[in-house]
């Protein structure tokens, strides 16, 4: 991938694909991006472009990042973990609730390993911290072991 500043305007960002078709993507100072497609029989002349707003941009690249379809997955790993967000309803059963009576790691094999209150991030919570409504849980595991940690957590 080639950066060309582009005065007054913004910076583009030139790729081409395996398949030796030509991108750009122009970010935009205002926030908006075009991204341009370009003939695969004349690499300089532009076939589509399309003009993303910010929002759409953000849409788009969390359409682009994620290797997995959940919007609150934060990464994988080749060794078959997720690290997923959990949020914990206040009509949950474990509102007011330590957190060591989940048994969470026990039954799921799943670490809590932050929670997330309001502006303040919990790091390591112990078994005695109490859990509320509203709180996100940062948990790592298998796929299987967050669903069944987003399940525990959704009992009412």
């Amino acid at each position: 991938m080639s950066t060309t500043p582009l005065p007054g305007i913004g910076v583009q960002y030139d790729l081409t694909t395996r398949e030796h078709r030509h991108l750009s993507v122009i970010a935009h100072r205002d926030g908006t991006r075009t991204v341009n497609v370009y003939r695969s029989d004349d690499p300089d002349a532009c076939a589509q472009s399309l003009h993303l707003t910010e929002p759409e941009t953000a849409a788009l690249i969390d359409a682009l990042g994620p290797s997995h379809h959940s919007p609150n997955l934060l990464s994988t790993t080749d060794l078959g973990l997720v690290a997923e967000r959990l949020k914990l309803s206040a009509v949950s059963y474990w509102n007011g609730r330590l957190l060591g009576d989940t048994r969470m790691r026990t039954e799921t094999g799943v670490s809590i390993v932050a929670v997330l209150r309001l502006a303040q991030a919990i790091p390591s919570p112990t078994p005695d911290f109490r859990l509320a409504g509203g709180d996100t849980l940062i948990v790592i595991g298998t796929r299987e072991g967050v669903d069944a940690a987003a399940e525990i957590l959704g009992r009412e």
